[in-house]
């Protein structure tokens, strides 16, 4: 099990999210309903939600009669969150003030690798009552069609920056290293790995529109973000006109 390379200490792309912050809302995936259910299954009657983004996780909670509060850095993700009925505060989960609150669930959904580790554990714990639940999760997707090959060559093409990235950030994966974070600290117990798996299929549009969403991608000059766009759909029209994924969405949980 993977959850993504450690960026928290790149700002530049951790704050760059709002520049599309309604793309981020229309086409990233949201979570599995097994995954929510386990959460709300915990019976939390406070839950902080940690970089909430948009809030694709903090709605499915709420809609689960949760009493959810978001803590996410970037104002115009915030506002996002806040049109669809999610409460939020504006602040990194480092910085950010509880102001004497605690909660029975933390949840970080696609966000925890932009947190300082040294700093956010000991602050979840900090805020978690004893027996509270931390659960950070994220989405992975493999392609099935078309398959990985045919989209390596895309990006060797019109984004070899990226590839080359990609190619170095797969050779050094720690694959547990958030449920190590949490275990070294000696504050929770009972820490555990989860997979939720499903299949998800995109247009060539819908695809495009996601990994236009990914920080690497928004840096990308505009002229070559496009021409790789491009390429894409072509691809993917060429394959039959639709991206077919297999993805597990990875939880590391544990107990205060």
């Amino acid at each position: 099990m993977a959850a993504g390379p450690r960026v928290h200490t790149e700002r530049d792309r951790a704050e760059s999210f709002g520049d599309v912050a309604e793309n981020y809302e229309r086409y990233r995936p949201s979570y599995p309903a097994a995954l929510i259910d386990d959460l709300a299954a915990t019976l939390p009657a406070a839950v902080l939600d940690i970089g909430c983004g948009t809030g694709k996780a903090s709605r499915l909670m709420i809609e689960r009669g949760l009493n959810v509060l978001g803590v996410e850095a970037d104002a115009r993700m915030a506002e996002v969150a806040r049109q669809n009925g999610v409460p939020v505060e504006v602040a990194t989960f480092e910085t950010w003030d509880a102001q004497g609150r605690t909660f029975e669930l933390l949840t970080a959904a696609q966000s925890w690798h932009w947190v300082d580790p040294t700093v956010g554990v000991p602050k979840a714990a900090e805020l978690l009552r004893p027996g509270g639940v931390l659960a950070l999760f994220w989405n992975h997707s493999s392609w099935v069609e078309p398959t990985k090959p045919r989209f390596e060559d895309v990006y060797k093409t019109y984004a070899p920056e990226l590839h080359a990235r990609a190619e170095r950030e797969a050779a050094h994966v720690d694959e547990h290293r958030y449920l190590n974070d949490v275990t070294a600290a000696g504050l929770f117990t009972g820490a555990e790995e989860r997979t939720y798996p499903r299949t998800l299929t995109y247009t060539a549009d819908e695809y495009v529109g996601m990994v236009n969403t990914f920080s690497d991608h928004i840096a990308l000059p505009a002229t070559a973000r496009a021409a790789l766009g491009a390429a894409l759909r072509d691809m993917i029209a060429a394959a039959g006109g639709a991206v077919v994924v297999a993805t597990k969405t990875y939880m590391v949980r544990a107990v205060r």
